[in-house]
């Protein structure tokens, strides 16, 4: 988007704000897009240049593959948070790659979603004159089934209305996995330390191997969805006087080198005799003290941790 000084003389205050604005959210996308393009660059380095030593095991390479994976999905998703904001990117038919049927054999049950009178306000009964059927892939441990979500369609022909049950919110908009899926998922991840690879193996002994960049997509997007969360548990528990934290290493490919850097895991939670019992997690790239300061802000109270003089 070109601005030519000329035509800004015409536009008022409010039109300058809203040009900004849309300024802004190109720049937040393009900014968005560059960190990701780089960060796919600087793996597919490092996976082809690197000295030998320095190399993938299998194994190793696919936990990395698993977190890649999720974190570009986040990223992805992010994107297209802002592609939504901005009114001056014109709109663009997308390619979705076409998603395949759920199996035939895996067992359905039918949740219907009706309006909730068949009356017309115009006081005439309104006829069915169809349905749109969604289905969700659900998972009870050793056991897939798909929900089948039937909307129907009512039509009054004296006035011509159409009514139809709106469709329920999702985690994943459009996408097939119920909220059963998404946390089998990843609690299996997170809480019993299944990696990503190892469950496409447990769901394909199920009936139906899930690829992993698919579980990963959907780690990612979840990331996404559960900050406000996070965000709300922080506030929470940022109103408690006595709080411990403590951090630890974990290896972070650096975009544009193409090597792994220490950064480190903090974590935060309220005293042992405080009534709230959480956990808040934050990723930084060093253990040093300001990154403290930055998560804890104008919090003042008691900070139990070691005593690294960081």
């Amino acid at each position: 988007m070109v601005v030519q000084p000329q035509s800004l003389e015409h536009l008022s205050a409010e039109q300058l704000r809203e040009m900004t604005a849309r300024l802004m959210t190109q720049l937040r996308h393009q900014g968005a897009l560059l960190e990701k393009l780089t960060h796919e660059n600087a793996l597919l380095k490092r996976m082809k240049f690197a000295a030998q030593s320095e190399r993938f095991n299998p194994e190793q390479k696919s936990l990395l593959q698993d977190e890649i994976e999720a974190d570009l999905a986040a990223v992805a998703s992010e994107i297209d948070g802002l592609q939504q904001e901005s009114a001056a990117v014109s709109p663009q038919e997308k390619k979705q790659p076409k998603r395949l049927p759920l199996p035939a054999n895996l067992p359905r049950r039918e949740i219907r979603h009706e309006p909730e009178s068949s009356t017309c306000r115009c006081g005439c009964q309104m006829k069915r004159i169809g349905e749109d059927v969604a289905e969700k892939l659900d998972y009870v441990p050793g056991v897939f089934s798909v929900e089948r979500h039937i909307r129907g369609k009512w039509a009054c022909a004296q006035c011509e209305t159409i009514v139809q049950a709106p469709v329920a919110a999702h985690v994943i908009d459009k996408g097939i996995p119920t909220t059963g899926l998404l946390a089998q998922v990843l609690v299996a991840k997170y809480a019993d330390h299944l990696p990503l690879y190892r469950q496409e193996a447990i769901f394909g002994r199920a009936g139906l191997a899930i690829p992993r960049s698919t579980l990963a997509q959907w780690v990612g997007i979840c990331g996404v969805r559960l900050q406000p969360l996070v965000d709300a548990l922080k506030a929470q528990m940022l109103q408690h006087r006595v709080l411990h934290a403590d951090e630890t290493p974990v290896q972070m490919l650096k975009p544009g080198n193409g090597k792994t850097h220490r950064a480190y895991l903090w974590a935060y939670a309220p005293g042992a005799f405080e009534g709230m019992k959480s956990v808040v997690y934050d990723f930084c790239e060093s253990r040093a003290g300001e990154h403290a300061r930055a998560f804890l802000g104008e919090w003042r109270g008691s900070l139990t941790c070691d005593d690294f003089s960081g």
